[in-house]
């Protein structure tokens, strides 16, 4: 844990990245690995990783992303897109794969079924979105640590048109919402205004409650 403590606070949210540097394969490989294996409600994983390299499309990712240069100059970005609704199909694909995988049924988790789908279809498509985004937001946390942890620097982004980069992207076609982006790559050594500056966090005793 004392190693853990470490690399979170040699991690920050790098506004420089040096874009001559790539990302070995297998530290992107357990990165994203350790993204699949995430926490989600009931393991519906209602979100997809996409994976942008080319350098052109992330170019032109660029002014969607408040012309954050991060977006082009990383290794690889990262975006998070989540289901813009949860559908019978949807629900009834991870049940179905969950069942085959553990080579089981059983009553509980049928009715367990039933009752997420008797909950989730009938709402409307935007309340089912925004669960679907808060479960990729803690895949980005997830990421955020993996990435830390193989000392690849990363930076999360909330600020960008949404609608912009879902044309770009194309992923209305696909049911998918993007939600997060996440640059991958490596700090410049120069020329990022906040590399080297201290990390600063509320205290314990002005963050943390116990409530005994």
């Amino acid at each position: 844990m004392t190693d853990l403590i470490s690399t979170l606070q040699w991690r920050y949210a790098t506004k420089k990245f040096n874009p001559s540097k790539v990302v070995p394969q297998d530290k992107l490989d357990r990165i994203l690995e350790a993204i699949r294996l995430s926490a989600t409600s009931s393991g519906m994983q209602p979100y997809e990783m996409l994976v942008v390299s080319n350098k052109a499309l992330r170019e032109k990712l660029v002014p969607a992303a408040m012309g954050q240069a991060q977006v082009a100059d990383g290794s690889h970005l990262l975006v998070f897109a989540a289901w813009d609704n949860y559908t019978a199909e949807r629900i009834n694909m991870m049940f179905d794969l969950v069942n085959a995988e553990r080579g089981t049924t059983n009553e509980g988790w049928e009715n367990y079924r039933k009752m997420i789908l008797g909950t989730y279809v009938p709402r409307d498509a935007e309340t089912n979105y925004q669960h679907a985004a808060r479960q990729a937001y803690i895949a980005v946390g997830t990421a955020l640590i993996a990435a830390a942890e193989e000392r690849v620097d990363a930076t999360p982004m909330e600020g960008f048109d949404p609608k912009a980069v879902d044309e770009i992207l194309g992923l209305a076609a696909r049911g998918l919402r993007s939600v997060v982006l996440m640059p991958l790559g490596y700090r410049a050594d120069e020329g990022d205004w906040l590399a080297g500056l201290k990390k600063v966090r509320r205290s314990r005793a002005n963050f943390v409650t116990e409530i005994i």
